[in-house]
């Protein structure tokens, strides 16, 4: 069985661009800060952006914090808004950056010359699983109908994601795929700048399924836009009932995607100690919950020591997975 769980303590990722801090809240819930400016690595439409901005929510209207902005950076796989965040430290002691295991991906994959290490570290909020999806009018209905048109044209069975090559959407259609038998390096993959552009493609045909987070499946299946043809969990989720895990179509494999929240380098101890409080508070609220629940997350909180501990032992099973599946 492949386990690939990049995860099991989750990180989200969010930026604080404003500038005020107020009085440490007590516990009851006062504001623990006055504003936060979350700095999105990718297009609307993707993870990050979701994770973020349902962050933003649950801590606004908690009122954990007075009012949050949000910047969508693309670019480099995500390195554009790290190279931003650690040539412009001083002046971003406001703000909070949301990732996820690309991070790690492409900096052993050298996307990117940064790591998590030349940033702050500031907690791991949540975890997502993936989903394979294709358009509402496509014949495919089930993984099997995938593999079904992939033995009989590989080429012509596109896999597409929000993510670069060898990133994660890729990884994770690679060791699907791997899982059901096939051969994972001969697995056409077509990357897109975050998922918006992602279902652009597939809605006009030019792929014929796409790799991509759980929660982004919910919203574009609630939306009528695909069917969800398997999932990496080991149980269905409640916020899809209908769709299927991958192992219980026969795929024996599981994966699921931490997000959590980093700041520049340098980041005063008081104010990222600001930042862990008002996360930390956050999963006690029904406002948390009620956007947990609505995308199909995992709560997995690590912060600080623990967080550094989890990413580095990331860095060991991804590198290992990926020299496996030849990416390295």
């Amino acid at each position: 069985m492949t386990t690939f769980s990049l995860g099991r303590r989750a990180l989200m990722a969010t930026a604080l661009a404003a500038m005020a801090f107020s009085a440490p809240a007590m516990a009851d819930g006062h504001k623990v800060l006055d504003s936060i400016h979350f700095l999105i690595p990718g297009g609307a439409g993707g993870g990050w952006d979701g994770t973020a901005r349902g962050t933003g929510e649950a801590l606004t209207k908690a009122g954990i914090v007075g009012n949050a902005s949000y910047e969508n950076m693309s670019g480099g796989g995500g390195g554009k808004a790290i190279g931003f965040l650690i040539e412009n430290a001083d002046s971003n002691h406001g703000t909070l950056m949301v990732n996820s295991t690309p991070i790690v991906i492409r900096s052993l994959t050298g996307v990117f010359p940064h790591n998590f290490r030349d940033l702050t570290l500031v907690a791991g909020t949540i975890g997502d699983y993936a989903a394979i999806v294709v358009g509402k009018d496509s014949p495919i209905n089930s993984m099997s109908d995938l593999m079904a048109a992939f033995d009989a044209d590989p080429r012509g069975t596109a896999i597409g994601g929000g993510s670069v090559p060898g990133g994660m959407d890729h990884l994770v259609a690679a060791m699907t795929f791997e899982a059901a038998g096939k051969d994972a390096l001969s697995v056409k993959y077509i990357p897109y700048d975050a998922g918006g552009k992602a279902m652009a493609a597939l809605l006009s045909g030019e792929i014929a399924a796409l790799s991509t987070g759980f929660s982004e499946a919910v919203d574009l299946a609630g939306a009528g836009e695909v069917k969800i043809i398997g999932v990496t969990s080991d149980e269905r989720v409640p916020a899809a009932p209908d769709a299927q895990t991958m192992m219980e179509q026969g795929i024996d494999t599981t994966f699921v995607n931490w997000r959590g929240f980093f700041a520049a380098p340098g980041l005063p101890a008081d104010k990222l100690a600001m930042y862990q409080k008002a996360l930390a508070e956050m999963y006690a609220t029904p406002e948390w919950e009620d956007v947990r629940a609505r995308n199909g997350w995992v709560n997995i909180h690590n912060s600080g020591d623990d967080f550094k501990t989890f990413l580095e032992g990331q860095e060991q099973v991804i590198g290992d997975l990926m020299k496996k599946l030849g990416f390295l």
